[in-house]
C-alpha cells in the first residue's frame, strides 16, 4: 500500500491510499472460501456450496470488510509516522485517476488545533452547592399524591388546583384563530399551564361562563409573526373537575416499591432518589460555567470546519424531533446553529486536551458509581449494569461521560472559584 500525505489547511490533511488491486481480491478470495468451507445453505451440503453461490451471497459485504480494515491500516500508519491528533472521524471517499490495476481512496483528516498554553488558574468559575432539606421531601411527597390522586366534575365555581377544560377562539391583527370553531384545551388553575391573566380570569367562573380578555404575547412567541403582539381572546369555561388525593398510608407507599410500607424508609428513599438529580443537576450547571469560560478564554482558536458542521447538523436534528414531538416544525437550516456548534466542539476539544497534558485516566471507581447510580433508579438495577457491561455502545458513552465530568471537576479545582449556595428548587432549575 502506498500513503501520501498533503496539507490542504492549517486544520486539514488529504491522505491519499493506494492499494494493488491484485492484493485486495487475494485477500478477499481467501476470505471467500473460508466462508465456504463453514457456511451452511439450503439445498447444498456443508462445504460443497460453489464458490460462485458464496460470492453472490457474500461478495459485496467481504469486498467491502477487507477494502475497510485496509484503508483503517494505512489510515492509523499515516496517523502514527505524522503524530496527527486527530479531530473527529475522517471523511473518506473514492479517489479520481487511479492507475490499472489499483484502487485508490483520499481521506480528509482534521486536526486538533494548538491551543497554546492551557492555564485553568486563569479561569474564573462560580461553584454552585446545594442540599436536600426536609422541606423538599415534603413537597415530593405532596406532589406524588396528586399524581395519584382522582379528579370528579363538581357544579360550582372554579377555583386554584382545580382542573377546567376550555374553548377559545382569539383575533390577532384582523385574523381569528381558529379560522373556525374553537381551541379545547385543559389546564390546572395554578399550574402555569396558562398565561397568569388567563388563569386568574378563570377563577371563580362558573360552568358554562365566558370571559374576553387581551393577552400580550412575549417577545420571544415562538410564532415569530405573533411575538409581542395583543390578542383579543375569548375563554368558555365548559368543566371543573374537583381532586381527591390519596392517604399516605402502607397501601399508598408500597405502590412505589417500599415493601415495608413504612413512611420513614419511603421518605428516605425520596431523599436517595433527590440527592441523585441535585448531583446531576450542580454537574451541568458547572459544565454550563466551566464551558463558558473555556469559550471566552479561546474564543479566537481557529478550529475543524467539518466538525463544526457535523455538529450543527446533529443540533438541527435534535432540536427538529423535540420540535416534532410537540407538535411544531424547525424552520432554520444548520447555519442558526453554527455558533452553538463551535461552542461545543471548541469545549470538547478543550477538555480532550487538558485531559491528553495532564495525563488525566478514567477512574474505574466513579465509572462504577455512576452506574451504579443510574441503575438505581430502575426496579432491577443488575440487570441495568449487566446491560451496561455487556453493550460496548452503552459503556462507551457512559465512560465519555464519566471522563468528560473527570475533566470539568479537574479544570474547576484549579480556576479562581466562588461558591454560591442554591436552594434545591432553583438548583434544578436550569
Amino acid at each position: 500500500m502506498q500513503v501520501s500525505v498533503e496539507s490542504t489547511g492549517n486544520l486539514e490533511r488529504r491522505v491519499t491510499l493506494s492499494l494493488p488491486a491484485g492484493d485486495v481480491e487475494a485477500q478477499i478470495g481467501s476470505r471467500l472460501r473460508e466462508i465456504a468451507h463453514n457456511v451452511r445453505i439450503k439445498g447444498f451440503r456443508p462445504g460443497k456450496v460453489p464458490t460462485k453461490v458464496v460470492e453472490q451471497r457474500y461478495g459485496g459485504q467481504v469486498r467491502a470488510e477487507i477494502v475497510d480494515s485496509l484503508l483503517r491500516q494505512g489510515l492509523d500508519q499515516a496517523v502514527r509516522d505524522n503524530e496527527f491528533r486527530v479531530a473527529g472521524l475522517p471523511q473518506v471517499m473514492p479517489g479520481e485517476d487511479a492507475a490499472e490495476g489499483e484502487l485508490k481512496y483520499v481521506a480528509s483528516v482534521e486536526l486538533v488545533p494548538d491551543f497554546g498554553d492551557l492555564d485553568m488558574t486563569k479561569l474564573q468559575v462560580v461553584r454552585h452547592t446545594s442540599e436536600v432539606a426536609d422541606a423538599d421531601i415534603e413537597r415530593m411527597l405532596e406532589n406524588l399524591r396528586q399524581q395519584r390522586g382522582s379528579w370528579s366534575k363538581v357544579e360550582r365555581a372554579a377555583k386554584a388546583g382545580d382542573l377546567v377544560n376550555v374553548e377559545t377562539s382569539s383575533v390577532i391583527d384582523g385574523a381569528r384563530l381558529p379560522a373556525e370553531g374553537v381551541e379545547k384545551t385543559s389546564t390546572v388553575l395554578g399550574s402555569a399551564g396558562m398565561y397568569p391573566e388567563v388563569e386568574s380570569a378563570l377563577v371563580g367562573m362558573q360552568p358554562g361562563d365566558e370571559k374576553t380578555l387581551d393577552v400580550t404575547l412575549p417577545a420571544d412567541w415562538h410564532v415569530a409573526q405573533f411575538a409581542g403582539k395583543t390578542v383579543h381572546s375569548t375563554f368558555k369555561l365548559t368543566d371543573v373537575f374537583e381532586q381527591a388525593l390519596p392517604e399516605i398510608d402502607a397501601a399508598f407507599i408500597r405502590s412505589f416499591g417500599v415493601k415495608s410500607g413504612e413512611l420513614e424508609q419511603f421518605k428516605a428513599d425520596i431523599r436517595s432518589n433527590l440527592e441523585r438529580e441535585l448531583k446531576g443537576a450542580l454537574m451541568n450547571r458547572l459544565r454550563r460555567e466551566v464551558g463558558e469560560q473555556l469559550v471566552e478564554a479561546y474564543k479566537d482558536v481557529e478550529l475543524p470546519p467539518r466538525l463544526i458542521s457535523n455538529e450543527a447538523n446533529a443540533l438541527l436534528a435534535n432540536a427538529s424531533e423535540q420540535a416534532r414531538r410537540q407538535g411544531q416544525q424547525v424552520t432554520a437550516g444548520p447555519d442558526a446553529f453554527q455558533d452553538a456548534a463551535r461552542k461545543r466542539v471548541l469545549v470538547a476539544l478543550l477538555v480532550g486536551e487538558v485531559a491528553r497534558r495532564n495525563e488525566l485516566r478514567l477512574e474505574p471507581e466513579r465509572l462504577n458509581e455512576t452506574m451504579r447510580l443510574i441503575a438505581s433508579t430502575y426496579e432491577q438495577p443488575e440487570q441495568v449494569i449487566a446491560l451496561y457491561r455487556n453493550d460496548q455502545q452503552l459503556m462507551q458513552g457512559l465512560q465519555n461521560r464519566v471522563m468528560e465530568e473527570q475533566v470539568i471537576d479537574w479544570i474547576a479545582e484549579r480556576a479562581q472559584h466562588t461558591e454560591q449556595a442554591l436552594s434545591f428548587q432553583d438548583a434544578l432549575n436550569p
